[in-house]
């Protein structure tokens, strides 16, 4: 069962970017939780926190792809050396100026900005691995093994972040854990700037060449439409966690929460990348999409962090083989030259998912309590089933990739 993923892991120079991928992508699972520490510490409201979290993922949403699209064209390491500085720096700021009561405009500002600067670190790894991995002996299945090892990798991620911040906000300080995923961030991107052999070589942009927005490829759209309502349905399900454990006077289990959370979608990369299935990637992503609305529904019913864990965890089984095959599907519907900047886009449907959902889970857990707020989840993923419905003639082609 292994099998798969010793041939990866032989991959010369493989987990040599890899690895510091999985360091550098901690601040991701770390900021949200972060930021809402300590916009409830110093405001004391979830409507609030939403709000700062809706923008802080609609501008992340807007830039990550630009820098993409420059990472495509001009090489990874030269972004990652722009971009990650003004980052940790706007964090900084945000943290001081927010702690030093300091009008809203401004604080808000500059994690806005500092969210501007965060490229898609994710999208990177999964196209040096596609560069790496493209001209090899069955070296279609290895991607497929190489996406869900990435995957694995994300809910690590999605188990350890969570897990630190939520230990440094209740143990030092709510701002503690913003300061370890700088750390993170700066050591994780340094190393993976070193990695220059496996680097994909750039696309400089062609003037003459007429270039396709990647957004206009219906294809893209796809995939692109029901990622915005599962990021709808990460966000709104986050924050009803962490509320419900609040309400339910029990804050230090919200880590633990949703590291179960990833935790059944990490078993569930695993697995993909381990075994060989008869259906395809696109068959793959409808039948999960709906399965995992089936899997939520019980949300509404949860009285306990213990019965709250225990779907989570059975919701994040579909998960990571949703993301997985999306990536897969989308990276054969453009040319080598977009493939980066497409996986952005992807991303960014769920980061725009992310954001819309805040100020309405806000106001519900505010006025009505955690638990009618889990009504907001459970109708995102059945908005998302009801998506594909637009392109369902592109998915008879995509059903097939």
């Amino acid at each position: 069962m292994l099998t798969p993923y010793r041939e990866l892991f032989a991959t010369p120079g493989g987990l040599a970017f890899s690895i510091p991928g999985l360091v550098a992508r901690l601040p991701i699972s770390m900021t949200f939780l972060s930021v809402t520490f300590i916009v409830l510490y110093e405001t004391d409201s979830y409507t609030l926190a939403g709000v700062i979290s809706t923008g802080a993922a609609l501008t992340n949403a807007a830039f990550s792809p630009v820098w993409s699209r420059k990472a495509d064209q001009l090489g990874q390491a030269k972004v990652l050396r722009f971009t990650i500085p003004p980052y940790i720096i706007f964090g900084l700021l945000f943290i001081y100026t927010i702690t030093h009561n300091f009008p809203i405009i401004i604080w808000m500002g500059c994690i806005f900005i500092a969210e501007a600067f965060l490229p898609n670190i994710g999208g990177l790894v999964r196209r040096r691995w596609l560069h790496t991995l493209e001209d090899k002996e069955d070296g279609r299945q290895l991607i497929n093994t190489a996406y869900s090892f990435e995957a694995l990798v994300d809910e690590i991620v999605f188990i350890i972040g969570p897990l630190i911040a939520s230990a440094a906000a209740i143990s030092i300080a709510p701002q503690a854990g913003m300061y370890f995923a700088f750390s993170f961030m700066s050591v994780g991107t340094g190393l993976y700037i070193l990695q220059k052999r496996s680097e994909p070589p750039p696309h400089p942009k062609v003037k003459s060449e007429k270039r396709t927005a990647v957004l206009a490829i219906p294809y893209v759209q796809a995939v692109f439409l029901p990622y915005i309502f599962l990021g709808v349905f990460f966000a709104s399900a986050t924050l009803s966690t962490i509320a419900f454990a609040d309400q339910l006077d029990a804050k230090g289990s919200t880590g633990i929460l949703l590291a179960i959370w990833s935790a059944g979608s990490a078993v569930a990369a695993l697995i993909n990348g381990a075994i060989r299935l008869k259906i395809t990637n696109g068959q793959k992503f409808i039948y999960l999409m709906i399965a995992m609305f089936f899997l939520t529904i019980p949300l509404l019913f949860v009285k306990s962090i213990l019965l709250l864990g225990i779907v989570l965890f059975f919701s994040g089984l579909g998960v990571a083989p949703i993301l997985i095959s999306g990536y897969a599907i989308v990276e054969k519907s453009v040319s080598p030259a977009k493939i980066t900047e497409t996986f952005a886009w992807i991303l960014a449907g769920l980061q725009i998912g992310n954001a819309l959902p805040g100020p309405i889970s806000g106001y519900i857990i505010d006025n009505y309590g955690a638990g009618k707020s889990f009504i907001v989840p459970v109708i995102a993923l059945l908005i998302s089933v009801l998506s594909l419905f637009p392109y369902r003639k592109h998915w008879r082609v995509l059903i097939k990739i």
